[in-house]
């Protein structure tokens, strides 16, 4: 089956990369291969395109549009990206983009409830292979362990009311899948505001729980600090595309460290108004592009 995302900030992302032919380049989260396939075409005829992503099914939609004998693709997560190459036999690359959306593919699966549209049970691993998927997370942590997760992953203000909702239904019964958590959270919400909510109440706490369970935080502090600086050469470029203020705040703070990187951008870069008409998915992210500095 062809992917069906969208990827965001295509163009704004091949400038920043500053493409040419023969280059070496990272896509950190291939996903669906929607800036891949861009990418192999400016760096062709001999460049190398290598691409990552913690979800098989998704290396599975990149296969279809990643292919050729200086195309590879890896079931890794960037934070390992160092592993990967020496595999590979590649010391260090000249570019590397990391997409930290969830793909439109990934929330349309109905077997893994990323979405709250979708009826499928509550897993939310990149990786059904290992970790602990949602529901077990769900039925094992405290009212005070799920508050701070909905707090501090989901910036949720009503955090503490929803994890106590969810401590007494799963008392009755398990909480396995995406309406059984829907129908939690709008119990615990005051009804005025889920009158006024112009979005899905329950998006915060789908968000907390996606990055308790993936530690995307984790995995994005470790890389930005390690693996993505590591594995550039000097004077080659990284660009991050972030999606909430969460992931924003670590690769600014990051970015910032100017013993290390030049940055490319004053500002971060946002989808102009025709992409978030065309993509009403873009409008939360943020482009962030740097040099690494000669060390």
């Amino acid at each position: 089956m062809a992917a069906i995302h969208v990827p965001v900030l295509l163009r704004e992302t091949l400038q920043a990369l500053d493409l040419s032919p023969g280059l070496t380049v990272v896509d950190g989260t291939v996903g669906g291969g929607g800036h891949s396939r861009k990418i192999i075409e400016r760096i062709q005829p001999n460049g190398t395109l290598i691409g990552l992503d913690r979800d098989p099914l998704m290396l599975q939609h990149a296969a279809a549009v990643v292919s050729g004998e200086r195309s590879h693709l890896c079931h890794a997560s960037y934070r390992d990206l160092p592993k990967a190459l020496s595999e590979l036999g590649i010391p260090a690359v000249d570019r590397i983009v990391v997409d930290l959306g969830l793909s439109s593919d990934q929330l349309a699966d109905r077997e893994r409830g990323f979405g709250f549209s979708t009826p499928g049970s509550l897993d939310m691993r990149f990786d059904v292979s290992s970790g602990e998927p949602a529901t077990e997370l769900l039925m094992r942590a405290s009212s005070e362990e799920l508050a701070t997760i909905f707090h501090d992953y989901g910036e949720e203000r009503f955090s503490r009311a929803i994890a106590e909702q969810i401590v007494r239904q799963r008392a009755a019964s398990p909480i396995q899948t995406v309406p059984d958590l829907v129908d939690a959270v709008d119990a615990a919400l005051p009804a005025s505001v889920r009158r006024e909510a112009r979005k899905e109440p329950a998006t915060r706490v789908f968000q907390a729980l996606r990055i308790a369970v993936n530690r995307e935080l984790q995995h994005l502090e470790e890389a930005l600090q390690n693996s993505l600086y590591e594995s550039l050469q000097p004077g080659g470029r990284l660009v991050v595309i972030t999606f909430h203020s969460l992931e924003d705040r670590l690769v600014k703070n990051a970015l910032r460290d100017e013993t290390r990187w030049q940055q490319l951008h004053k500002k971060p870069v946002s989808p102009s108004p025709q992409e978030i008409r065309l993509n009403p998915r873009a409008r939360s992210a943020k482009l962030r592009a740097a040099l690494k500095r000669p060390t």
